[in-house]
């Protein structure tokens, strides 16, 4: 019997399939028109994404980049839709810093700035570099070390100006004092993500091949990770600057710092401008020196 009812009920659900067929046919005809796409032209290696550019375009490229800036400066102060007060015109802030260079006083004042950088930022790069690679190639150097330096990064460098006065005086030990304490934590932790992004089959297979826990150490995870370690110096390295400027602002006798306040005090506008001009062309010169060096070190990694 309940074979005959099934057999009863079966034709009553095929005599409904076909008016849900024949509704869901007209409701997919209601449904507008997919676009149409034509075919996809090429993209010219200005325009693709990751696309290698020839030597010759990417050279005119930076060129362009840096040249912008003082288009704009030069047009700014030509049609003088600012006042010099407020942005003196490109040549008498090049004069000033002829000026500046001939009178030695800039050059001074550049290596007095140049060497405390250089003291400082590499005082934390020995401290950076052997504590980064530790947290990130050792579970219990992250869990030693992180949550410390998480919590001083923190804490704002400019702040410790006084203490460091209180501490060390008024001579070089408290402006590299700052450099060293402003870049130190981000220097470790950065270090950090970049040795925690050795992939780990390079690592398993190391140890499969035989290698040894140090030479894993030498010979796989340091030189993956120079690249990104490189690229991390030429990050924190500004932050270096923009602090030993405040550094000098405050306390100093010498020093690019120093000098910008100084003029800011007899209203020379054109010699602030030129004094920053140089801060940003040894910026320029020390991320062309830090690419080229990555460059050399990985090309694996371009």
């Amino acid at each position: 019997m309940s074979g005959v009812a099934g057999s009863k009920s079966h034709p009553g659900r095929l005599a409904a399939d076909p008016g849900s067929a024949s509704a869901a046919r007209s409701e997919r005809q209601s449904w507008p028109e997919l676009p149409r796409r034509g075919v996809a032209r090429p993209h010219s290696a200005l325009t693709s994404i990751r696309t290698p550019l020839s030597r010759g375009t990417r050279w005119a490229l930076m060129v362009l980049s840096l040249l912008l800036p003082f288009v704009v400066w030069g047009v700014l102060t030509a049609a003088e839709v600012v006042t010099p007060r407020v942005l003196p015109p490109l040549p008498a802030t090049l004069a000033a810093g002829w000026d500046m260079a001939v009178s030695g006083e800039l050059f001074t004042d550049l290596w007095a700035s140049t060497e405390r950088v250089l003291y400082g930022f590499g005082l934390g790069l020995v401290v950076a570099v052997p504590l980064g690679i530790l947290m990130g190639a050792f579970r219990a150097g992250e869990a030693l070390f992180e949550p410390v330096f998480a919590m001083l990064r923190y804490l704002p460098a400019p702040a410790f100006i006084p203490v460091f006065l209180v501490w060390f005086g008024i001579d070089e030990a408290p402006k590299i004092a700052l450099v060293f304490v402003g870049t130190v934590f981000f220097n470790t932790l950065m270090t950090a993500d970049v040795v925690r992004a050795v992939p780990r089959e390079l690592i398993n297979v190391s140890y499969t091949l035989g290698a040894r826990r140090g030479e894993v150490l030498r010979k796989v995870i340091v030189p993956h990770s120079l690249p990104g370690i490189i690229d991390t110096i030429r990050v924190n390295i500004a932050v270096a600057w923009a602090l030993l400027v405040i550094a000098e602002v405050v306390s100093s006798t010498t020093g690019l710092g120093r000098s910008i306040m100084q003029a800011q005090r007899f209203q020379r506008i054109d010699e602030m401008f030129a004094l920053l001009l140089v801060i940003g062309v040894i910026g320029v010169v020390m991320d062309v020196t830090l690419r080229l060096l990555r460059a050399r070190v990985g090309r694996w990694a371009q």
